[in-house]
């Protein structure tokens, strides 16, 4: 079963943007899929993709809604909000689906609302 703590760990360390913490979440073998780019395989290109997420919105931070969980996986319900890098206001919704194996995060799926600005 799926730790919740570890999905509100994960959220927090986005918003602490700790990504070495968050980093120790991710297998090595983890992948992500986010709307507009290709897979990311592994906990490196992840760890890479948010580098430049946090450049490109210097404030952002996740609230989490509600938290779906069976088995290894679970849906989290979020909304966020921030700023670009030009200053601009920004906020979305979405959902992220984590699976889990092994006591860490193995496959990451992003849905939300907004991919107008991505």
């Amino acid at each position: 079963m799926l730790d919740k703590r570890m999905l509100n760990l994960f959220f927090d360390f986005i918003n602490g943007r700790d990504l070495d913490r968050l980093s120790g979440l991710l297998r090595e073998d983890a992948t992500f899929l986010f709307p507009k780019t290709q897979p990311l395989k592994g906990r490196s290109q992840i760890i890479r993709f948010f580098r430049i997420l946090f450049r490109q919105f210097p404030e952002l931070r996740f609230t989490i809604r509600r938290i779906i969980a069976e088995g290894p996986m679970a849906a989290i319900h979020w909304t966020n909000r921030g700023t670009n890098r030009h200053g601009e206001p920004y906020e979305n919704e979405g959902v992220t689906i984590v699976e889990e194996e092994g006591g860490a995060i193995i496959w990451i799926s992003d849905f939300f609302k907004d991919t107008g600005r991505f």
